[in-house]
C-alpha cells in the first residue's frame, strides 16, 4: 500500500528464515500467509536473517525462490554464518547480493534531436529492474537538461513513482514542456532519482547499474543523449 498512513510504513521481518517448515513459528498457515506476503511485499519492505542450517530448505534453491517471491530488500549476512556460507558454497550468494532490493538498469531510450523553447519534448526511457523488490520509499523522478556550454542545470519533473517499478521491464514515456526561459543551445539529457529528504546529497540518489552512466558528484545518471534547444 502506498501512502502516508501507518499501514504504509509497516514491513515484514523474518528472524529465522529457512530454519524449519514454518521458520520457527514465523508462520502458522503458509498456505494462507504466503500468498498474502507475496502481495503485501510488492509495496512494503521485507527482510530478515537466517538462524540455523536446515537442509535442504536452507540451501540455494529454496532461498532464492522465497527471497524473490517475497521481494526481499535486506538480509543480515553476519548471521547465521553457516547458512550464509552454504549460500556461497551453493553458488547463489553473489546473486542474492545483486538482487536484494531493486537493481535498475538503463536498457534503451528514444529522444528527439531538437526541441523548441516552450514546446514539447517527448522522451521514452527503457529501464529494467533486475532486483527482487521495488523501491519502497517515495522518490522524485526528474529529467535533467545540462547545458553543454555553461553546465547550467534545468530539472523537469516526470510523472512517475519508483515504488511501482516492480521486477522486470518498464518504460518512462512522457512528453514534457521545455521551459521558455531556457537559453538556446545543446543540452545533455540525464535522469535524477533523488532522496526527497536529502535532495542535495548525491550519494542518496538512485544509481543505475550500468557502467559509465553514474555521476557521483551530481547524483545524475547519464542517458547518453543530447538535444538542441532552439
Amino acid at each position: 500500500m502506498y501512502g502516508t498512513g501507518a499501514v504504509a510504513r509497516i514491513g515484514h521481518h523474518n528472524d529465522c528464515f529457512l530454519a524449519s517448515p514454518d521458520d520457527f513459528g514465523t508462520y502458522e498457515n503458509p498456505a494462507v500467509e504466503y500468498p498474502y506476503l507475496q502481495q503485501d511485499t510488492r509495496t512494503n519492505p521485507m527482510g530478515g536473517e537466517t538462524c540455523v542450517v536446515n537442509p535442504p530448505r536452507s540451501q540455494c534453491p529454496t532461498a532464492v525462490s522465497e527471497l524473490s517471491g517475497f521481494h526481499w530488500s535486506y538480509l543480515n549476512v553476519n548471521y547465521n554464518p553457516d547458512v550464509i556460507a552454504g549460500f556461497a558454497a551453493g553458488g547463489c550468494l553473489n546473486d542474492i547480493k545483486r538482487k536484494l532490493g531493486y537493481r535498475l538498469t538503463l536498457v534503451n531510450g528514444t529522444y528527439p534531436s531538437s526541441a523548441s523553447r516552450g514546446g514539447p519534448l517527448a522522451i521514452s526511457v527503457g529501464l529494467r529492474n533486475d532486483g527482487w523488490a521495488a523501491p519502497y520509499n517515495p522518490r522524485a523522478v526528474r529529467l535533467v537538461l545540462r547545458s553543454a556550454a555553461t553546465g547550467a542545470i534545468t530539472r523537469i519533473p516526470l510523472n512517475a513513482d519508483p515504488r511501482t517499478w516492480q521486477p522486470g521491464a518498464l518504460t518512462l514515456a512522457q512528453t514534457v514542456i521545455v521551459p521558455s526561459s531556457l537559453t538556446p543551445g545543446s543540452y545533455r539529457l540525464l535522469l535524477e532519482l533523488p532522496d526527497p529528504l536529502l535532495p542535495a546529497r548525491a550519494e542518496y540518489s538512485i544509481r543505475l547499474a550500468n557502467e559509465g552512466t553514474w555521476e557521483a558528484a551530481t547524483g545524475f545518471n547519464n542517458l547518453n543523449a543530447t538535444v538542441t534547444v532552439r
